[in-house]
């Protein structure tokens, strides 16, 4: 491969990997730019490259769905909240199973994140009665535990009338 197309190749691995909110579509539109695309280099891509862009989406959905999830990010710009990083989940469990790739990393990874997320906002709402930063609804947060392999505890579930009782715009 010449050092115009590798350097191609870098460019869009780097439009993947620092994609916006949905890694998939910048997935997609790379490959159809190294492949298919009059004005794009129109090559064969080896498996090696095909792997290191499917990385490189999975590597911005795990940026995003632990991003929201993250008190930390709470008030920053980028923050979107919680129903975002589920919203994402299915998006990137979607994009997995398309691609025949395994989502164990990433769940477990979310469902560690989720935990710390879900500890924080029961002591931060029962314990210390601050308004929550939840902004899905409470079966919602549930379903979402379950896809993460996790089962909320009683405590937890006292935060049920502090959700939304409808997610924003359903």
């Amino acid at each position: 491969m010449d050092s115009g197309i590798c350097q191609e190749f870098e460019n869009e691995w780097y439009i993947v990997r620092y994609s916006g909110e949905i890694p998939e579509i910048a997935y997609h539109s790379s490959l159809y730019h190294l492949t298919t695309a009059e004005d794009g280099p129109r090559c064969r891509l080896s498996l090696e490259q095909l792997a290191a862009l499917k990385e490189a989406a999975v590597e911005r959905y795990r940026e995003i769905i632990l991003r929201d999830m993250l008190h930390d990010n709470y008030g920053t710009p980028q923050y979107r909240g919680v129903r975002r990083s589920i919203a994402n989940y299915d998006r990137f469990c979607c994009f997995c199973r398309r691609q025949n790739l395994d989502i164990e990393k990433l769940r477990n990874e979310a469902a560690d994140c989720f935990v710390d997320f879900i500890a924080r906002e029961t002591r931060r709402v029962i314990g210390d009665g601050m308004p929550t930063i939840i902004n899905c609804s409470f079966p919602d947060l549930q379903c979402f535990a379950d896809k993460l392999g996790l089962s909320l505890s009683q405590e937890q579930k006292q935060l049920r009338p502090y959700c939304p009782e409808e997610d924003p715009g359903d």
